[in-house]
């Protein structure tokens, strides 16, 4: 066995004849390692987010399989690693909790351990930005292969699709309009198969953003979680991660201003979730590019919506795959591209999309056919948000995107809870819903509330939409006229927090404004009144979360995670 120090990474742990390798060497031989396999291989860390409580990630571990045939072919040591993992119906509080939490386990389980490269393996969508945002801050070379999402769904006859068809169905349900048993029946007929929401929610928006940025194979975005071709692209990608480790092509490399903004772009062109907004700003911070709200809405504002796919449009991830998948649409849109950027495969933007053929050009629409203009999310300022609030218009109702109306306030979730079914609450049409202290700070984790339900005695009247403003998120699979993100957060004395029911509320889109129509001097003075909810736990994660999580608009990373420190600062490799 040629022994010594070596380039690899791996080799600090395996190469040297002394009494720390001894233990590293010998304790994977006793799992049955043969020993040349620790003679200069590239071992190759499969960080798998595999949990039977993460549905869309329940498949992972026959994707990692694959994973390992491709490095093993190109002559690399797979090694798998498990790491905390949360989906977003299963994980309470709420998923988003526990996001920064992932992303320190990823950090510290690469820079600790001895591998080369990692393949990121994620789907369920805190799953993604957070193994993301965790080997930015180690930056070796990484590679990205997504769960996928589950099949197409039907209800009755028509496409119904994850999340977007729940929670049309659940508000029939509610109004009285859909039994229980239709319901149950809904259930079976939507979730046909591993994977993740086959809708544009934020797991498929993330994976699309992921290929855009070069981060995986062409192709990983859309290929439904249980074809064959997913496994294929898995097998691949365990190549291409050992010539990415030749060639030290670290993620750094690929998380460039330019990368930035093709997801950015493809973000507005596909209808993306708003919650890529926050996962983008977090995965900035971990990098040399500095990205802002303001690099959203310009970038937003000038790509049209080319992909007609719920919630946004009619078709589902399995038909936009048919369909040629994000290289058809990229093909679009070449001119808003940095065609120029690189990718884990060792190409350009440009050879990766060249030849690319839209095999539905009602799916994948041409931009002088596109469903609408600006695709992007909107973000709004004002007295309610000085640091900004968002909206996506495209999943909106056209007509409340100019309005102006009396605030109804929720003081938190459990208010809203209580009060939303009952025939007593004073509530009309024209009214904006307004819910508070459901921020990173104030929930704590900042839940999927945004899309406040619409009162049941104004649903018993036919109502469907109304505008909503709070400091929550929304699932990217959901829809309606709602103002998300408010920062600064209630709970912490953003302006959001001052706001009286019977106080009129200016949203004017277009405008790009957000106001609370009260005088400077009414506001000072509630201001002055104004005391900060105590916190939920003072103690364990949550503390630490309430305590040092940054606010919406720097994406809600903990201040102290910001940065990248590389793989071995103790060795000073």
């Amino acid at each position: 066995m040629k022994l010594g120090r070596r380039a690899l990474r791996s080799q600090r742990w395996f190469g040297p004849i002394d009494y720390s390798a001894m233990g590293s060497r010998g304790l994977l031989k006793g799992q049955g390692w043969p020993e040349d396999l620790f003679d200069g291989r590239p071992v190759i860390g499969i960080c798998n987010t595999w949990s039977e409580f993460s549905p869309c990630n329940a498949h992972l571990r026959d994707i990692a399989e694959a994973v390992k045939r491709g490095v093993w072919e190109a002559g690399g040591f797979p090694l798998e690693f498990p790491v905390t993992s949360v989906g977003e119906t299963l994980a309470k509080p709420t998923a988003m909790l526990f996001r920064n939490l992932i992303a320190m386990d990823v950090e510290e389980c690469v820079r600790s351990h001895p591998m080369d490269g990692v393949v990121l393996l994620c789907g369920c969508d805190k799953t993604t930005p957070a193994l993301l945002m965790g080997a930015a801050s180690v930056d070796l070379p990484t590679i990205v292969v997504s769960s996928g999402p589950m099949l197409s769904g039907s209800f009755q006859g028509r496409k119904a699709g994850s999340g977007t068809h729940d929670y049309k169905v659940f508000t029939e349900y509610r109004a009285g309009r859909v039994g229980a048993e239709e319901l149950l029946a809904f259930e079976c007929s939507v979730n046909r198969s591993a994977g993740t929401c086959m809708t544009m929610g934020t797991a498929s928006s993330m994976a699309c953003i992921v290929e855009a940025m070069g981060l995986s194979l062409s192709g990983n975005a859309a290929i439904p979680a249980v074809d064959a071709r997913r496994r294929r692209l898995a097998h691949l990608s365990g190549r291409q991660i050992v010539d990415m480790v030749k060639s030290d092509l670290r993620i750094s490399r690929l998380l460039t201003r330019e990368a930035f903004e093709n997801a950015i772009v493809v973000n507005a062109a596909i209808g993306g979730s708003t919650n890529s907004v926050l996962h983008l700003l977090a995965l900035s911070g971990r990098t040399s590019v500095s990205l802002t709200l303001e690099d959203w809405d310009r970038l937003g504002a000038a790509t049209p919506l080319l992909l007609n796919l719920m919630p946004s449009g009619e078709y589902l991830m399995e038909d936009f795959f048919e369909a040629g998948g994000l290289p058809a649409l990229l093909n679009e849109i070449p001119e808003l591209l940095h065609l120029a950027a690189p990718a884990c495969c060792g190409r350009t933007m440009a050879e990766r999309i060249a030849g690319a053929r839209n095999e539905n050009p009602e799916i994948i629409r041409s931009v002088d056919r596109a469903l609408r203009k600006s695709g992007g999310v909107a973000v709004l300022r004002g007295n309610i948000a000085e640091r900004g609030a968002i909206i996506k218009p495209g999943a909106a109702t056209e007509s409340l995107l100019s309005h102006r109306g009396r605030a109804v306030v929720f003081e938190s979730l459990e208010d809203l809870e209580e009060r939303v079914e009952s025939p007593s609450l004073q509530v009309n049409p024209d009214d904006v819903l307004i819910l508070r202290n459901c921020g990173p700070c104030g929930f704590p984790g900042m839940p999927e509330v945004g899309a406040i339900p619409i009162p049941l005695k104004l649903l018993k009247s036919g109502v469907r939409d109304m505008v909503r403003i709070s400091d929550a998120r929304m699932s990217g699979t959901y829809y309606g006229t709602v103002v998300l993100h408010a920062a600064p957060e209630a709970a912490i004395g953003g302006t959001l927090a001052l706001v009286e029911t019977g106080d009129m509320i200016e949203l004017d889109v277009a405008r790009r404004r957000l106001d609370l129509a009260v005088d400077d001097n009414e506001i000072s003075r509630r201001r002055a009144c104004w005391r900060r909810p105590e916190p939920r736990l003072a103690s364990g994660y949550e503390s630490l979360y309430v305590n040092t999580v940054c606010q919406a608009d720097e994406g809600c990373d903990f201040a102290f995670l910001k940065g990248c420190r590389g793989p071995d600062p103790r060795w000073g490799l």
